[in-house]
């Protein structure tokens, strides 16, 4: 079964709205006509709706790198999902490893944002992926398995139908290391497991499964080529268009 890849650009905390308008005049024509993937580039809130007005009419949508659980209320500093769909974002990063480690993330929230973002239409990129020292002490797919298992907790396959998740190596993400192809690849057939016990083999089948952690322009197509990579969540190299649009044509 083919997959549409998905290469999602997560901008962490970078770069203004002016700069946000100059990177899409500068992508954009680089990238246009490209339709073999889903292009989203997801950007910090205050660039959102910077991203949307530049990317309108285009090949690429604009995804946001977190929301909260509500659709309104006493929360100061959180944006809810009905805001984003207010101004045109279609995705939303949910569960990323510097959500967990700095901001109390858990797999319970992360189910939590999961079944909102799904009500409220948006596609989901749900993060998932061991840290070093569980890696180290082969307790990979036993991480994997629990974040899974709480984050599909209670949805069904058919409210589920827009999900993506990436498996992202906490040890792999900013350090410059990445996890070789046939690793991704054994993670994703484990995280393929998990969504097939929670919601059906031929969903698990269609289920997209991209890989996150130091991608590159010069590592892109080795894990692009593994059947069971659907697409890439990038870091600091999506910043660049250059660097960017080379990794989306692998």
């Amino acid at each position: 079964m083919t997959r549409k890849k998905l290469i999602a650009a997560n901008w962490k905390m970078y770069k203004t709205p002016e700069q946000t308008t100059a990177f899409f005049s500068e992508f954009l024509p680089m990238v246009t006509g490209h339709s073999r993937d889903e292009i989203v580039v997801c950007p910090p809130f205050v660039d959102l709706h910077a991203a949307v007005e530049a990317a309108r009419g285009s090949n690429v949508a604009v995804g946001a790198q977190n929301m909260h659980w509500e659709k309104e209320g006493a929360f100061t500093g959180e944006v809810s999902p009905g805001m984003l769909t207010a101004i045109q974002v279609t995705h939303v990063i949910i569960g990323h490893s510097e959500r967990r480690q700095y901001f109390n993330e858990t797999d319970d929230t992360v189910n939590r944002k999961l079944e909102i973002a799904l009500e409220n239409g948006l596609t989901p990129i749900v993060c998932v992926g061991e840290v070093l020292e569980e890696r180290e002490a082969g307790l990979t797919e036993d991480v994997l398995r629990r974040q899974c298992t709480r984050a599909f907790n209670g949805i069904s396959a058919r409210k589920a139908a827009k999900l993506a998740v990436a498996y992202e190596p906490v040890w792999a993400i900013g350090t410059g290391k990445t996890a070789t192809p046939q690793m991704a690849a054994d993670a994703h057939m484990v995280i393929r497991h998990e969504a097939e016990k929670a919601f059906g083999k031929e969903f698990a089948q269609q289920l997209r499964i991209l890989y996150g952690g130091s991608v590159k322009p010069d590592n892109a197509s080795a894990l692009m080529s593994e059947s069971e990579i659907d697409g890439a969540l990038v870091g600091g190299a999506s910043l660049d268009p250059a660097s960017f649009t080379k990794i989306v044509k692998y």
